[in-house]
């Protein structure tokens, strides 16, 4: 089963995806709100390579678990995404998995130039493998 993850900002939306058996995520994009909520050429070819089954977005919650203040927004954004594309939709605790991204791209030597835009989808993909490895999508 194909995922794909969606960490959805305000300026960028990080994607990432799983391999065909769902239990690896991989870091795939970075597109802008704009390419991915209107359905353009970009986003389309993503999702006809992958086929996913299935979304899953990352929902911005507080240190303590509450959601944070951008949780509606990413919300609506996530379920119009969904709808527009027919898939079931899920959503994952993203907390702190842009903070971690950082780590690892500054442990692999980027600068914060370098870094720019990347963060967006290997934290996608930090949430989506922890989302795979709880094996919500089976249940």
């Amino acid at each position: 089963m194909v995922v794909l993850g969606l960490d959805i900002g305000e300026k960028r939306i990080g994607i990432a995806v799983s391999d065909i058996t769902g239990r690896l995520a991989m870091p795939l994009a970075v597109l802008s709100p704009s390419e991915v909520l209107g359905q353009a050429r970009s986003f389309k070819r993503i999702l006809l390579d992958h086929e996913p089954e299935c979304l899953v977005c990352g929902l911005p919650t507080t240190l303590a678990g509450s959601e944070g203040p951008q949780a509606e927004r990413v919300r609506e954004q996530a379920e119009q995404i969904a709808q527009a594309v027919r898939l079931p939709l899920y959503f994952a605790d993203e907390r702190l998995s842009s903070a971690e991204a950082r780590r690892i791209l500054r442990a692999q030597g980027l600068s914060e130039r370098q870094m720019r835009g990347k963060i967006d989808m290997v934290a996608a993909s930090l949430f989506l493998q922890a989302w795979l490895d709880r094996k919500e999508y089976r249940g």
